[in-house]
């Protein structure tokens, strides 16, 4: 009888290599000088930017799983999760840490003049909940209905990300613009399906 269970597990291993290329590259070029003129500022944005790919990946297994049926994407959600969260923590590290060295002064003053930054401390905040709850363990724990509520916070932490980016730039709006989109897409999907699905649970009427 052939396991079933070894080709999620390559493939779970596959995906954790390939989420973690983004961070090697951009240490590999940090460290060798290969970021340009201003590597802390390009570190600060690839983290932004892969923090908010893994997010939108995230909320992307869902909807993808549904219309495929390919049930074996669920069991990268919370891998893909874990990353996103990671990513975003990361982010917020290089600036607290390599940005504002860790003055605590100087990080309160520049929320103070720049309130995207706590745009993105808070999207940052709401995953918190979602990471610390994403095990088999948690969800029997809190029990399905309880654990999807402490998970949709993820909603709000990706719409955060997305307007602290549009804050970010001043021009070019390309990029945000394209992952507002997307985010658009995702979850203008979930509403329809909570819309189909309370009408299905309606009883009929004469």
């Amino acid at each position: 009888m052939q396991d079933d269970s070894r080709p999620i597990k390559l493939l779970k291993v596959l995906v954790f290599i390939a989420s973690l290329l983004p961070l090697a590259w951009t240490l590999g070029q940090f460290i060798f000088g290969g970021l340009g003129a201003n590597p802390i500022e390009k570190a600060l944005h690839r983290s932004g930017d892969w923090a908010l790919n893994f997010l939108l990946m995230t909320l992307t297994i869902t909807p993808l799983r549904r219309l495929t049926g390919w049930e074996w994407l669920s069991k990268l959600r919370r891998m893909i999760g874990l990353f996103a969260f990671c990513y975003a923590f990361l982010h917020f590290m290089i600036y607290i840490g390599l940005d504002q060295f860790f003055s605590w002064e100087a990080t309160i003053k520049d929320f103070a003049v720049h309130p995207r930054l706590i745009v993105g401390l808070l999207s940052l905040i709401l995953l918190i909940p979602p990471t610390i709850t994403s095990s088999t363990r948690m969800i029997v724990r809190l029990g399905i209905k309880r654990w999807q509520w402490v998970h949709r916070p993820i909603y709000l932490a990706a719409t955060g990300g997305v307007i602290h980016y549009f804050w970010l730039v001043k021009r070019d709006i390309q990029k945000p613009l394209i992952y507002a989109i997307i985010l658009g897409i995702l979850l203008g999907y979930r509403l329809v399906m909570w819309v189909v699905n309370r009408l299905r649970a309606r009883p009929p009427t004469l």
